[in-house]
């Protein structure tokens, strides 16, 4: 009847589903926020662009010599 013995694996201090769940909505948080700021930035840049554009401090039109 060897059979009958058969080896298990077993998990000691094995994954947590809620540390793998608070860490992965933590770490999607900081990727989302990263996000969000380079997007804030860019909107700026943007706004700035076009302020300046309607100073008429800057021109897109090349300037003829």
């Amino acid at each position: 009847m060897a059979a009958h013995k058969v080896a298990h694996a077993t998990l000691k201090g094995g994954p947590s589903v809620v540390k793998e769940i608070v860490m992965g909505a933590t770490l999607g948080l900081f990727a989302g926020g990263l996000w969000k700021m380079h997007h804030w930035n860019e909107q700026r840049k943007t706004k700035a662009f076009y302020d300046l554009l309607e100073k008429g401090e800057i021109s897109v039109v090349v300037a003829e010599e």
